[in-house]
C-alpha cells in the first residue's frame, strides 16, 4: 500500500532559524523529505533574500525558490518574550538549524553548550564558514571566499589563464546537502539513544571533501592541479570537441568506450596507432588526439554524432543552455520540474526533488513560500497562546533585472 504522506521525515520539526542559502537549502531538501519547516526570521524585513532579485510583482523569486513550503514566524530573539516563544518552540521541535558565524548564537543564550540539557533529545545542526574550531572561526565567510580558500577557483577555468569561481554557489549549496546528511543520520540513530547531537558543518571542510582527486594527487604526489578547461585532469578522451554545428561533450574512461568511439568516427586505426594504446598513453598525447577526434566531428551535426555514440553506448551530449534544460523531455519525465501557486507571483515554476522513494509519492505541485510571520495565529494556537496580530507583510523593493 502506498504512503501518501510526503516522505520519511514526515512527522519531523525542522525549527529554521537560517538565512540566505546554506541553511535554507538544507532545510528545503529535509522539507522534501517530509519535515515540517518553520522558518523564524527578523521581524520588520525577514531573510536577507526576500529583497534578492529577481523580482516578479515586487516579490523574490530567488526567496521564493528556496522557501517553498515552509511556514514563517517572525521573532527578535534580543527580546525577552519573543525569546521565551522561541525556547516554546525548541521544546516542541526535533532540530533546530542555524548558519551564524560561531559565537552568535551565544549572545542570545541559546549556544549549543548553554541549552543541551534543557533540551536533551534536540538535534543542533550550525553551518558556518570554517566550523566551531580552528583558528578561521570566527572569520566571515561567503560561497566565493570558501571556494577561493578552498583551492576550487585554483582548478576551474580555461587551460593556461587564471582560475575562476563556479557559476553556481556550490560552498552554500553543498554545506547545505551535507548537514541535511547529517541531521537525518542523527535523527535516525536517536530512535535508538533518544540523544541529540550537535552537528557542526563547515562550508570549507564540505569544500575539501568535493575536491577529491585534486586533493588525492597533491598529497600522493606533490602535483599541483590547474585549470584543464573542460578536460579531465587525467583521463582522455573525457572532454568537450567541436563538431559540424556546435560542442558536444563525449566520455571514454575505460578502453572498450575508446575503440568504440573510433569506430563510430571511422577512425579504427586509432586503436592500433601506439600513441594511444592505453590509458596513460592517450592522456600523454591527449592535445594531438583531440585535434584527430575534431577532425572527424567536423563531418556531422551535434545531434547526428549524439545519436550516434548513444547507439554505440558512448557518453556523449550538446552543451545544454538553461533555455534547454527546462525543456528537457528527461527531467520533465522525471518531475524535476513544479508548479508554485504563489498568492504575490502567480503560478511558479521551480525545480522539483531529485528523491525518488519508493512508497512516497512525487507532487507535481508545491506550497509556495510564505509570507513574513505569515504563520503567527497558528503557530500561537499550537503553543496555547493568545492569537497575536501578525506582522506586517514586507514586499521586496523594485529593482532593475541584475540576475
Amino acid at each position: 500500500m502506498t504512503d501518501v504522506s510526503r516522505g520519511p521525515l514526515a512527522g519531523v520539526r525542522i525549527l529554521d532559524l537560517s538565512r540566505v542559502l546554506a541553511g535554507p537549502y538544507c532545510t528545503t531538501l529535509l522539507w522534501e523529505l517530509g519535515a515540517d519547516v518553520l522558518k523564524i526570521e527578523q521581524p520588520g524585513h525577514g531573510d536577507d533574500t526576500r529583497a534578492f532579485p529577481p523580482f516578479q510583482n515586487g516579490e523574490s523569486v530567488y526567496f521564493a525558490s528556496i522557501n517553498r513550503g515552509k511556514r514563517s514566524l517572525a521573532l527578535d530573539l534580543k527580546n525577552e518574550a519573543d525569546k521565551r516563544v522561541f525556547e516554546e518552540l525548541l521544546g516542541r521541535s526535533d532540530v533546530l538549524v542555524e548558519n551564524f558565524r560561531p559565537g552568535a548564537m551565544k549572545k542570545f543564550g541559546l549556544d549549543y553548550p548553554a541549552i543541551k540539557d534543557r533540551y536533551p533529545s534536540l538535534i543542533y545542526a550550525s553551518i558556518s564558514g570554517f566550523g566551531h574550531t580552528g583558528p578561521y572561526r570566527d572569520l566571515p565567510a561567503y560561497d566565493l571566499i570558501v571556494q577561493a580558500l578552498g583551492g576550487m577557483i585554483s582548478i576551474n577555468g580555461e587551460e593556461g589563464r587564471p582560475g575562476v569561481r563556479l557559476g553556481i554557489s556550490l560552498g552554500d549549496l553543498a554545506a547545505g546537502a551535507f548537514a541535511a546528511l547529517a541531521i537525518a543520520s542523527s535523527l535516525y540513530e536517536r530512535r535508538a539513544s533518544g540523544k541529540g547531537r550537535f552537528i557542526d558543518i563547515a562550508m570549507l571542510d564540505v569544500q575539501t571533501m568535493l575536491l577529491e582527486s585534486a586533493l588525492v594527487r597533491q598529497l600522493a604526489t606533490g602535483e599541483t592541479q590547474t585549470p584543464t578547461g573542460s578536460r579531465h585532469p587525467v583521463i582522455t578522451p573525457f572532454d568537450v570537441f567541436a563538431a559540424k554545428d556546435g560542442p558536444i561533450a563525449i566520455g571514454c574512461a575505460n578502453d572498450r568506450l575508446f575503440d568504440e568511439l573510433c569506430d563510430a568516427l571511422g577512425r579504427p586505426d586509432f586503436k592500433t596507432d601506439p600513441r594511444y594504446d592505453n590509458l596513460y598513453l592517450r592522456f600523454a598525447n591527449h592535445v594531438v588526439l583531440k585535434a584527430e577526434i575534431e577532425a572527424a566531428l567536423k563531418t556531422r551535426t551535434v545531434a547526428e554524432w549524439v545519436n550516434l555514440f548513444r547507439a554505440r553506448g558512448i557518453p556523449a551530449a550538446p552543451i545544454h543552455t538553461m533555455a534547454e534544460v527546462v525543456n528537457d523531455p528527461q527531467l520533465k519525465a522525471r518531475g524535476m520540474f513544479v508548479t508554485v501557486d504563489d498568492k504575490e507571483m502567480g503560478p511558479l515554476t521551480m525545480t522539483g526533488s531529485a528523491f525518488k522513494i519508493s512508497g512516497y509519492e512525487q507532487s507535481p505541485t508545491r506550497p509556495p513560500a510564505p509570507n513574513l510571520d505569515e504563520a503567527r495565529a497558528d503557530i500561537m494556537a499550537e503553543l496555547g497562546r493568545p492569537t497575536e496580530e501578525k506582522r506586517p507583510r514586507i514586499k521586496a523593493p523594485e529593482r532593475p533585472q541584475i540576475w
